[in-house]
C-alpha cells in the first residue's frame, strides 16, 4: 500500500511552451515532431467527448457526422474528416475557420456545446494539423503500445483530498511522452471530480476506480479517501490463514477494524446454508452450541463438505449457469446434466477437467450427459460468449458491434474465438414437442458431433476467422485438428483467466461479493479490491488440484469468513472489503427449503417424489402445457428469484424483494399450509406433551437455530398458555419466527 500524501496541485502550464512540445506530440527527449492524426488528433477528439456513445461516436451519429465509437478505427476517422462532405469540416487555408474548430469552441452553433478552448492545447493540436495540410501519417508512425497512470493506487487519509495523476505513453519505436493533459478521466462513481488535467479532488470517503483512457490503451486507478479517524487503533485481530493475512492488511491500510467473530448460533446456520443451502436441524444446532472443543467451527467445516446435500447445493449453481432447464434440454436431458454435475461436485472432480469435460463434449445429450451444454447453446455466438464468461469470466458481448469499450478484447479477438466453435453440429433423434408452435421447444434425444468443415464469418469483411485464444498464442490448426479438444486443453491447462475466474466464483458464493465485482466481469478497467487477495486464492486453489472442496474448507477456516456482521464504527460503510460478514436475503430454494424444514414439513413438487427439496430440483420447472395450473410450490420459487436459467450468469438470479414476497409470507397459501398441515412439527409437538417452554424452545432453535432469550421465551410462553386454542398460539409463534429478519436473512 502506498502511503498517503497531502494535497498536491496542478501548476499552471505554460501553454506557449506545451502547444510547441512534447504534449503536442514531442517525445521526452524534447524537440518538435508533427502533429499526427493518429497520436495526435485522434486523441483530442477523444478528449473532447466527440467520439462517444452519446455523441459522434453514436452507431448513426449526429447532425449527419459519425466518428468510430472511442477512436476505434482512425483510418475510418481520418476518411470521414477530410473526404466526407466534400471536406467541408476542414479548411486548410483559413484553419480558424474550419469547422473542427468553430463547433467543439462555440464559435458556431453546436448541440454539444463548447468542449475546449479557442487556443488551449486541444485546439492547438487540431490546428496545426490542419494548418499543415491535414495530413495522412506516415508509415513510420509509431505505434501506441501501453500507457501508465501514477500512482496506479493510492490511499489518501483526511485532511488530504486531492491528488495529481500522471500518465506516460510507451511507442513501439521506444519512445515515450507525457499524454496527462490529453488522457481521458472516467470516475466509477461520484465521490470524485477529475479535472482535464488529472487532478482529481476527493468528494467524501469511500473508494473509487478512476479509469485513463489514452488512444486504445486504458488502465485503472484505485484510489480510498479514508477519514481521519484521529483515535483510531487497529484491533490487531489474529490471522487463521493467509487470507486474512491480505484482508487485514487491507483493512488496517484504510483504518478499517474488522468486526468481531460472530456467535456460534450465527455461525453454525450460516455455515449450513452456504454449504448445504439448508439450515441445521433443531438437534444438530443444539449439539453444536453445546459442543465445547475449541476447534468445533473447523470439525464441523470438514463435515459439511463431505454430506450429500453439499453437492447438492453446489450442482443447483453450476445447473444455473450451464442452463439445465427442460424446455431446451427436455426432462430426460435435465435429468441426465443434473446428476453428471453433481456426481462431479460429490467426487470432487478437479474443476478444471469438469470444465475440460464440459467443453470437449459430444455424444448423446442422454448417455453424454455433459453434451447438453451445447445442447442448450445453439449457435456459435452464443456458444462462445457462454464459454468466455462462464469459465474465463470475460464479458465479450460488446466486441461483437466494436471494440469493446472498457477492455482489450477487439472484434478480431470476439470472432476468432467464436471460430473454435463454429463446427458443433446436432443430430435430433426425434423432437416431441408439446407446443408445436415454439421452434425453440425441444423434447427427445439430440447427438452432438462435429463437422469437418463450417467456419465463423466476420460480418466486417465475410471472410471466415481463423479460430484464436484470448490473450495468447493461437498453435496454427491444421483442417482435421478437433477444436473443441484444442480449446478444452487450453481452457483448463495454466490459464490464469480460468483459475481467478473459479476461485472468485467460489468466494463470491461464501461471502456474498466477489473479489472482482461483478464475478464474470475480469477485466483491466474493473480491478480487484485486493489483488494479493486474488492471487494467493487462486494460487493455493491451483496448488491444491483445483479442488472445489479445499478451497471451500480454506475460505471458511478463516477469520474473515467467520465475522459478525455486525459493524463498529470503523466499517459502518464498508460494503467491499470484507470487513464484516454481508448480510444477504435467502434464495429462492433455501427459503422454502428451511420453511419446511421449520414446520416440520416435507417438500413435495410436482412430478418429484414426496421429500425432495427445492436445492435438489434438477431443473427450473416441469414442462406443462398452456393453461396447465402451476403448483404453488413453483410460483413460490419463481417469485423469490429463482432463474429460468436462460443466461449464464449469475446475474440472472434475483435477490431482491418485492410487495407481492410479503403477502406471500404474510399470508400466503404456502407459510398458511405449512403451519396448518395435519402431522407437521406443531402437531408432533403438543402429541409428545412437552411444557410450552419446551415447546417454545424447539421452535426457535428449528427456525433460528438458537434458544429463546430470557425475555422472549417468557413472552411466548405467557402468549401460550393464555391463548384459547395452544395450536393456534404455537402457530403464531412459528409464524412470527418465519416471518423475522433473522429468520429471512443470512447473516
Amino acid at each position: 500500500m502506498q502511503t498517503p500524501i497531502s494535497n498536491i496541485r496542478l501548476a499552471a502550464p505554460a501553454i506557449a511552451l506545451w502547444l510547441l512540445s512534447a504534449a503536442a506530440g514531442a517525445g521526452e527527449q524534447g524537440g518538435e515532431e508533427p502533429v499526427t492524426f493518429t497520436n495526435d488528433v485522434m486523441a483530442v477528439l477523444s478528449k473532447a467527448g466527440c467520439n462517444m456513445g452519446v455523441c459522434h461516436g453514436n452507431q448513426n451519429g449526429k447532425g449527419g457526422f459519425k466518428l468510430s465509437l472511442r477512436g476505434q478505427d482512425p483510418k475510418v476517422d481520418f476518411a470521414t474528416l477530410t473526404r466526407g462532405q466534400l471536406g467541408r469540416r476542414i479548411d486548410r487555408l483559413k484553419p480558424d475557420q474550419s469547422l473542427m474548430l468553430l463547433k467543439p469552441t462555440a464559435g458556431v452553433a453546436h448541440q454539444g456545446g463548447k468542449r475546449f478552448e479557442s487556443g488551449s492545447l486541444e485546439y492547438e493540436i487540431v490546428r496545426r494539423w490542419i494548418a499543415g495540410g491535414s495530413p495522412a501519417d506516415p508509415p513510420a508512425t509509431p505505434k501506441l503500445v501501453r500507457i501508465e497512470a501514477s500512482p496506479a493506487e493510492l490511499v489518501l487519509i483526511e485532511p488530504a483530498d486531492t491528488v495529481q495523476l500522471s500518465v506516460r505513453a510507451w511507442f513501439d519505436d521506444g519512445s515515450r511522452r507525457d499524454v496527462t493533459r490529453l488522457a481521458v478521466y472516467e470516475a466509477a462513481n461520484p465521490i470524485v471530480s477529475v479535472e482535464a488535467g488529472g487532478l482529481v479532488h476527493g468528494l467524501g470517503s469511500g473508494q473509487t476506480t478512476i479509469l485513463v483512457r489514452y488512444l486504445d490503451q486504458q488502465v485503472p486507478v484505485r484510489l480510498a479517501f479514508v477519514p481521519a479517524r484521529p483515535g483510531f487503533v487497529w484491533s490487531d485481530p489474529p490471522p487463521k490463514n493467509y487470507i486474512d493475512e491480505h484482508v487485514f492488511a487491507r483493512l488496517r491500510g484504510l483504518r478499517m477494524n474488522p468486526s468481531e467473530l460472530t456467535g456460534d448460533s450465527e455461525f453454525v446456520r450460516r455455515a449450513y446454508l452456504d454449504t448445504l443451502g439448508i439450515s441445521p436441524t433443531a438437534d444438530e444446532a443444539r449439539a453444536f452450541l453445546a459442543d465445547e472443543r475449541p476447534d468445533k467451527r473447523g470439525r464441523l467445516i470438514d463435515e459439511l463438505v463431505e454430506r450429500p446435500e453439499f453437492a447438492d447445493w453446489w450442482a443447483l449453481k453450476w445447473s444455473d449457469l450451464l442452463r439445465n432447464e427442460e424446455k431446451v434440454l427436455d426432462r430426460k436431458g435435465v435429468q441426465a446434466f443434473h446428476n453428471w454435475i453433481r456426481a462431479g461436485i460429490e467426487q470432487d472432480k478437479p474443476l478444471d477437467r469438469f470444465v475440460h469435460e464440459l467443453v470437449a463434449a459430444r455424444g448423446s445429450t442422454y448417455t453424454s450427459p455433459a453434451a447438453n451444454f451445447y445442447r442448450a447453446n445453439r449457435d456459435p455466438i452464443a456458444r462462445a460468449e457462454a464459454a468466455a464468461q462462464l469459465f474465463l469470466g470475460l464479458r465479450l458481448q460488446c466486441a461483437k458491434c466494436h471494440n469493446h469499450p472498457f477492455d482489450r478484447w477487439t472484434q478480431d479477438d470476439y470472432y476468432g474465438w467464436a471460430g473454435f466453435f463454429a463446427r458443433v453440429q446436432y443430430k435430433i433423434i426425434e423432437n416431441r414437442r408439446r407446443d408445436e408452435n415454439d421452434g425453440h421447444e425441444f423434447d427427445g434425444e439430440q447427438v452432438v458431433w462435429m463437422a469437418d468443415r463450417g467456419e465463423v464469418a466476420d460480418p466486417r469483411s465475410g471472410q471466415d476467422a481463423a479460430p484464436a485464444f484470448l490473450g495468447s498464442a493461437t498453435p496454427e490448426a491444421s483442417q482435421d485438428m478437433d477444436r473443441l479438444e484444442q480449446l478444452a486443453e487450453w481452457i483448463s491447462g495454466d490459464n490464469r483467466f480460468f483459475a481467478q475466474a473459479q476461485a472468485n466464483r467460489i468466494w463470491y458464493h461464501l461471502l456474498g461479493r466477489g473479489i472482482v465485482e461483478p464475478i464474470d466481469d475480469f477485466r483491466a478497467t474493473n480491478p480487484p479490491v485486493n489483488p494479493p487477495l486474488l492471487a494467493a486464492l487462486t494460487e493455493d486453489f491451483a496448488a491444491h488440484g483445483f479442488s472445489l472442496k479445499h478451497l471451500v474448507r480454506t475460505i471458511m477456516q478463516s477469520r474473515t469468513y467467520q465475522l459478525s456482521a455486525l459493524p463498529n464504527e470503523t466499517n459502518a460503510e464498508d460494503e467491499e472489503n470484507f470487513s464484516r460478514a454481508a448480510v444477504v436475503r435467502l434464495s429462492a430454494e433455501q427459503l422454502l427449503d428451511c420453511l419446511h424444514l421449520a414446520a416440520g414439513v416435507p417438500p413435495k413438487f410436482s412430478g418429484y417424489p414426496s421429500g425432495l427439496r427445492a436445492g435438489q430440483l434438477p431443473g427450473v420447472g416441469v414442462e406443462r402445457r398452456r393453461r396447465e395450473e402451476t403448483p404453488a410450490s413453483e410460483k413460490f420459487l419463481v417469485l423469490f428469484g429463482k432463474p429460468p436459467r436462460l443466461l449464464t450468469c449469475e446475474c440472472e438470479r434475483s435477490a431482491e424483494t418485492t410487495l407481492k414476497q410479503t403477502f406471500q409470507l404474510i399470508s400466503g397459501p404456502t407459510i398458511n399450509n405449512l403451519l396448518t398441515r395435519p402431522g407437521n412439527r406443531i402437531e408432533r409437538l403438543l402429541a409428545e406433551g412437552r411444557s410450552t417452554a419446551g415447546m417454545v424452545d424447539e421452535l426457535y432453535f428449528a427456525a433460528l437455530s438458537r434458544p429463546p432469550s430470557a425475555e422472549e421465551l417468557s413472552a411466548m410462553v405467557e402468549y401460550v398458555e393464555q391463548a384459547e386454542s395452544r395450536r393456534q398460539a404455537l402457530e403464531d409463534v412459528l409464524w412470527g419466527l418465519l416471518n423475522s429478519k433473522e429468520f429471512l436473512l443470512r447473516r
